[in-house]
């Protein structure tokens, strides 16, 4: 039997070089870390109410595609509770805290727009925010985990 070396695919273009990627959309973590960030400059540096206000609005989109992604009959919570029914009560604790969450989100917006609002008061407002998304987050993780936990026993 005669075999002759396989050819690997290339990665190198005709330019020597190795294609660019194509760039990626950031991720919700990664949008509720720049706001985060943002939050950590100084209030009173130059155009920080802006910076504020740039980096909320995709936490807020991230943050609705992620009800769209876990409520209804075809999201994650419905999933969760087809495996694990004696999940009900967590997420209907998660399902509220999408509500309070999101009109948390739209007052930071409403209230960083105002120039009115002092910056500490933004501050306050973000950091409850920011603390109320990380809680939410680990909720989250905690129901999948005792959703698909297993048991397998024999231990004493």
């Amino acid at each position: 039997m005669v075999t002759r070396p396989v050819r690997q695919p290339t990665t190198v273009t005709g330019t020597g070089r190795p294609p660019v990627p194509p760039p990626s959309r950031p991720t919700f973590s990664g949008d509720v870390h720049a706001l985060a960030r943002a939050l950590a400059v100084p209030p009173g540096e130059a155009r920080w109410r802006e910076r504020l206000i740039l980096r909320l609005a995709p936490v807020r989109r991230g943050f609705a595609e992620h009800v769209r992604a876990t409520e209804g009959p075809t999201g994650l919570y419905a999933e969760l509770l087809g495996h694990a029914p004696r999940l009900d009560h967590g997420v209907r604790l998660l399902t509220r805290e999408h509500a309070a969450i999101a009109t948390a989100l739209a007052a930071l917006q409403r209230a960083a727009e105002l120039p009115g609002v002092e910056c500490e008061e933004l501050c306050g407002r973000a950091g409850h925010l920011l603390r109320a998304l990380a809680r939410h987050r680990q909720r989250g993780a905690d129901l999948i985990w005792q959703a698909y936990q297993t048991d397998l026993g024999g231990e004493t």
